[in-house]
């Protein structure tokens, strides 16, 4: 049974949960007319499909829980998935950081840390939740869409004269 909850100034050693391997499977193309925010896929071949890693994060809790609040998913005693949340002057919270551990991917924890994030927000006085998700990560962009977050946003320019040149940034909401 996985256990989700709120994390407090003792659990630092929650934050080292490390960032593991997502397949790079295809792009989402975002698009826009006047009415509304479209998307359609873009899939590689089987054969064409990388992985990729975000680098680990030095998180101290008092400054995680300073900007915002985190919420742990915890099998037992280990810590299985992570959402980082901050607060700003918008009605939205910011979601910084979802992993949950290769092993326990597929399993409703994602989504279970993303509902109470939600929960706490709206305790908050937010209106809901938004964050922002590289087109090139295709399952993360799914998954957002498939939990009812609607896409708000396309940056096209943050990654010129970077390495990752040619990415761009999808700005997703959920109420």
């Amino acid at each position: 049974m996985t256990e989700i909850r709120l994390l407090t100034e003792a659990d630092q050693q929650v934050l080292t949960i490390p960032n593991e391997a997502f397949p790079l499977m295809g792009r989402l193309v975002v698009t826009r007319t006047a009415e509304a925010w479209g998307y359609h896929e873009e899939l590689l071949p089987r054969e064409a499909w990388e992985e990729q890693t975000f680098p680990d994060e030095d998180y101290q809790i008092a400054t995680v829980l300073q900007k915002g609040f985190a919420v742990g998913a915890f099998e037992g005693e280990t810590c299985v998935g992570l959402a980082l949340f901050e607060m700003d002057w918008l009605k939205y919270v910011y979601l910084a950081d979802l992993k949950v551990n290769r092993q326990a991917r597929g399993k409703g924890i994602a989504a279970a840390l993303l509902e109470a994030g939600r929960k706490e927000a709206v305790n908050r006085g937010k209106a809901g939740i938004w964050t922002i998700g590289q087109d090139n990560n295709l399952g993360a962009c799914r998954f957002y869409l498939k939990q009812g977050f609607v896409i708000g946003g396309l940056n096209t320019n943050v990654y010129r004269h970077t390495q990752q040149e040619g990415k761009g940034d999808v700005y997703f909401y959920w109420e």
